[in-house]
């Protein structure tokens, strides 16, 4: 993944105490990567940024700045 292909997005609290963290991805970005809503990510802590990538296919990775 190249710099030009990172995305910064929010991590939003759905509160509710569950510990969950709600991201909101744009729609290009979703179509860009082939991924669809209902998608199941898994997440990774890398650095300083968040790693998604898609359960049902690695090809598709998404590189988040923590803000």
């Amino acid at each position: 993944m190249t710099e030009s292909q990172r995305w910064i997005v929010k991590c939003q609290d759905p509160a509710g105490g569950s510990g969950d963290v709600v991201i909101e991805l744009p729609p290009d970005l979703l179509a860009s990567l082939g991924l669809n809503i209902g998608d199941v990510l898994t997440i990774e802590v890398i650095g300083d940024a968040i790693v998604l990538t898609p359960k049902s296919t690695a090809s598709a990775t998404l590189c988040a700045r923590f803000t």
